[in-house]
Order: structure tokens, then sequence, then C-alpha cells
């Protein structure tokens, strides 16, 4: 793996920047227009089909859903620009929520349903939620203790007039599912109100989302896009894997990250495909269900899902022959795995994507027709209308074939981090640059290869992970004294998350323990899978701790044999 040292060393100049091809417009629809315009082109075709709650809606039946959750949104005191959060799994309020905030100008938040509460609470207050929009609970977490632990006074509040005092611009909390919960709307109940509110202005250069990422710091960071950043990526992700209006697209990652909600819902409502939701998270089987019984032309997943469904039981049982492509993104992918994927699930056409939240997400994206080393060994090639260039320590553009931090610039670069402009100017440079902290290389035909990260950044089966955050949580433990948090390489998931730990004295811990204790408070993704207790860390002379060694060490320990 590459490192920051390595930057200074690249040869400065030469073809280490690429742009993308700027003959198709882009488009200037909003989210909303985006759905509206597939309405008119196709208001008969299958838009949606949620099969855990036995849905299927058309497109007319989609925009017309849409327009009144919009409506009763706004009767509900909601005014343009208002944060609503969503902490839900997988679900046709998710969808609905996605178009309905967009045609009111409201800003969806994203919000991971693995969170707890005390990763709710900071994320709420960010970015100044006025409304959520939860699950009552999901797996093991029970959304409806965490919302009245945070806000007590729901207990004795009307629907829509909370004030509390730890979530001071939280005033609607809107419930799924059945029953009613104090102080809060449910969702079918402010779905079916059939108000209809004044039309309101939008601008595709307005805000429409936010997702969160997490810095060095551990603070979460608020990722703004707009409706152009998202409504263009989607349309041209889809249109690299030559989605139509009678492509059916199934979609088993979450809504809340990019890939479910950019990739996914976007891509297909830019082109007029089918949304297939297989299950509220994924599930191999449920996932391979749905593709034989909807008949499903793409499919999309993190290496590690697709290799989850290929070693399911009974994947022999399902026939996959209506795939063409898809998706894989997230981590990298072993070859092994596409071969088994392009072989055994007829995926001829699947392509790899990379890129960030910042960046809407994609930026790189093989073709169909790139050969299968082409496919595996890099990330494709530079998408329309963007450009990226690899710079040195000096913010030098290097040369083809040589290592450096790949920068992005284009319509699909974030507004910015939510009221955070210090650390948005330290993202995107004055020239428009994103900075990913991603190594990379970039060959003499375009085709960027990632080498390495220069942030410490962690992804486990496809989820980012911040060390820092999980570091400033363990330090709470009375028995922690100092925590440094990486990762090492796993086949199946990417990577595993690691912890090397020193004890405070006189204090007894073990590794069991530190999982516990995480296991109660953040989400699960993030737990420690090994944790190594050690007097001390190594060091730089300036007393810097070297992760790198540690890194090797813990393979090392690790090993078959060690």
């Amino acid at each position: 793996m590459k490192d920051e040292r390595e930057l200074a060393l690249a040869p400065p100049g030469g073809p280490g920047q690429v742009t993308g091809d700027r003959n198709l417009p882009l488009l200037s629809h909003t989210v909303g227009a985006l759905l509206d315009e597939a309405a008119r082109l196709y208001p008969d075709n299958l838009a949606l089909v949620v099969r855990h709650q036995n849905l299927r809606w058309t497109y007319r039946e989609l925009q017309q859903r849409s327009d009144e959750l919009a409506n009763a949104l706004l009767a509900e005191g909601l005014i343009p620009g208002d944060r609503v959060g969503i902490w839900a799994p997988n679900c046709a309020e998710w969808v609905l929520l996605q178009f309905a905030t967009a045609k009111a100008g409201l800003i969806l938040v994203n919000i991971n349903p693995s969170y707890r509460s005390s990763e709710l609470h900071p994320a709420l207050n960010k970015v100044g939620c006025a409304a959520l929009v939860m699950a009552q609970g999901f797996r093991s977490s029970d959304y409806v203790a965490a919302i009245t632990g945070l806000a007590p006074e729901l207990a004795d509040c009307p629907a829509g007039k909370l004030v509390a005092e730890r979530l001071p611009s939280l005033r609607l909390v809107v419930t799924l599912g059945e029953g009613r919960i104090s102080g809060c709307k449910p969702f079918a109940e402010l779905a079916g109100s059939g108000q209809t509110m004044p039309a309101v202005a939008v601008n595709a250069s307005d805000p429409v989302n936010i997702q969160f990422t997490s810095g060095t710091t551990g603070r979460p960071k608020g990722a703004t896009l707009s409706h152009s950043n998202i409504v263009n990526n989607g349309y041209f992700v889809g249109r690299r894997i030559g989605l139509g209006a009678t492509d059916r697209v199934c979609i088993p990652v979450p809504l809340y990250h990019c890939f479910g909600m950019v990739m996914g819902n976007l891509a297909c409502v830019a082109h007029g495909a089918a949304m297939v939701l297989p299950a509220e998270a994924f599930d191999p089987e449920a996932t391979l269900s749905a593709v034989e019984e909807e008949g499903c032309t793409a499919l999309y997943g993190v290496p590690t899902m697709f290799i989850a469904m290929l070693d399911c039981e009974t994947f022999d049982r399902f026939d996959l022959t209506s795939l063409r492509t898809g998706i894989m993104a997230g981590s990298p992918c072993p070859q092994p795995v596409m071969e088994r994927v392009i072989a055994r699930m007829h995926m001829n056409s699947i392509t790899i994507a990379y890129g960030m939240t910042e960046t809407s997400p994609v930026s790189f994206q093989s073709d169909p027709g790139d050969p299968l080393e082409r496919r595996v060994g890099t990330v494709g090639r530079i998408q329309p209308h963007l450009e990226a260039r690899l710079v040195d320590a000096a913010g030098r553009t290097v040369a083809a074939n040589a290592v450096g931090e790949l920068c992005t610039r284009g319509y699909s670069v974030m507004l910015g981090y939510w009221d955070d402009p210090e650390r948005t100017a330290e993202a995107i440079d004055a020239e428009g640059w994103m900075h990913t902290g991603d190594l990379g290389v970039i060959d003499t035909q375009g085709y960027c290869t990632i080498v390495g990260r220069i942030k410490d950044m962690i992804i486990r089966g496809g989820e980012n992970i911040y060390p820092r955050e999980i570091e400033e949580f363990l330090l709470h433990h009375p028995a922690i004294a100092d925590v440094q948090i990486f990762g090492i390489p796993d086949e199946r998931l990417g990577e595993l998350v690691c912890a090397w730990i020193v004890k405070r004295p006189d204090h007894s811990l073990d590794e069991l323990e530190v999982q516990d204790f995480c296991r109660a408070n953040i989400a699960h993704f993030k737990i420690p899978r090994h944790v190594l207790f050690v007097e001390s860390f190594p060091t730089t002379v300036s007393g810097k701790p070297q992760k790198f060694v540690m890194r090797e060490k813990m393979i090392h320990i690790l090993a078959p044999g060690a």
C-alpha cells in the first residue's frame, strides 16, 4: 500500500489528468422534475416494486403519491430549505420521501439505519433537522426508545409541536408502521392528508440531500448535494450500463447510501426503468428470488453481497438468466469473484464504479465492453462532464502511471459540508478540485487504478468507517488510556476493523468486553473484530502513531501458523 511519502517522489507533469466526454448535455432537471418526466413518458411502466411490502407502483402512481406527500409535508408547517431526516431501512416510504422532499424544496437527510442514539443525536443537531421520518425499529435497534430517550418531551406534546431541549430544531416526528407513538404522527396519516399547497419554486442548483461522513476528528460532516449533482450522476451511471424503459434493477444496497438512492433510484427514474427492492436489508436468498421472479435485468451490490449470493446454499435453485448488467462498487473486487458473477449470474455487462459521497458519488466507471482485466484491475474511466487528476504532495499533476492523490472536479462535486466552511475548504481547493484522499494511478488510456488511501478510512463490506470516530468513542471507557483503530485486509469484507489498546493502570479489560461496550452504542460494522492490548504504540520521531506498522504487525499476528 502506498502512503503520503511516495507522493513527493511521483514525477511532475504529464498526462496524469483526464477529462470526460462533453458531447452529451448535462440535465437541468430537479429530482422532482426527473420523476415528472418519467411519469409523462412512461406513465404505465412499472416504477417501484417493494417485495417485502407486497407493493407495485407505476410511474403515474409514484408521481401522484410523491405529490401528495410533498403537499402534506408543507401542510405540516415545513418550509423550503428545512431538513427532513429519514431513519429507516429500505422501504417504499423511503423512496416516496426522496421525491416528495425534493418536490417541496426540502432537504432530505440520510441517517444510517444502524445508528444508535449516541450517533443519531449529533447527526440531527449538526444539520438542524426540523422533521424526522423513522421506522419504529430495525434489527436490534429500538428507534422509538432512542428518540424518546433523546426527546422525552414527546410524551406530552401534540404531534408536530415538539419542543425538545436536546434536539432544539426538531418539531415533527413521523413514524412508519402500525400503531401510534406519543407525540408522533403516523406516516399513513401524513401521506393521506389530501391537502394541496401552493407550488414551490425549486432550482437544480438548490441543495436536496445531506449524507453524513466523518473525518479524522470523528465529528460528523454533512456532505450537501444539489439536484444537479445527483440527477446527472444517476443519469450518466445508468447510461453507462445501458439502462432503458424495459429494464428492472434489483437494488439490495441501502438507500441511505448514494449507491442506493442515486445509482439505484435516480438512475432508474432517469431512464424509465423499474426499481426493485428485494428486502428491507440485504438478504442473499431474497435478492436471488427477486431477480428470478421479477425478471431483473440488472443487479447492484458490493463484492461482499455478490460473494454471499454465490455462496448461498439455494443459489442453484434460482433462474438468473434475465440478468444482463449491473454495478459492483464500494470496495475492490477480486478477479475470481468477478469471473464467478459473469459465469454463474449471467452478468456479462457488469461494471465497476468508483467515487465518494462528496462526488455524488461516481466519478470513474468501467464500460460493459471493457476486457475483464480492466473491469477488475481498474475502476474504469472518467464519467462525462468530469475531470480527474493525480497530484503529488506539492499539488503538481503527476505523469501517467505515477502515483498521486486523486482529485475530481465538475458538476458532481458537492456544494460543501453543511455549516462547515473550514472543512469544506480543506476538501475542495480554490480551483474546485475535490481532494479524495485516495491514491491512484491513471494509465495512458485513461483507466484509473486505486492503490491505497492517504486517509485512514476503512471500507468494510462497502461501509465507510472512520477510525477517529471509533477511537474517540472508546476513550470514554474507564479502562482505556489510549487506542488506535485501523483496518487489515479481509477476503470477504474487504477490510476488518482492528483496535490496539493501551489499558489504564490497575484496570482489567478483554476483547469481548471491548466489543460489548461498542455493541450497545455504535453501529455493528464499526465494532473492532480484533483487539490487541499493548504497552505503547509504534510512533514517528515526533510521536505520531504509525498505523501502517500496526497494520503489518497485526497481519503477521493473525496469519495462519504465526
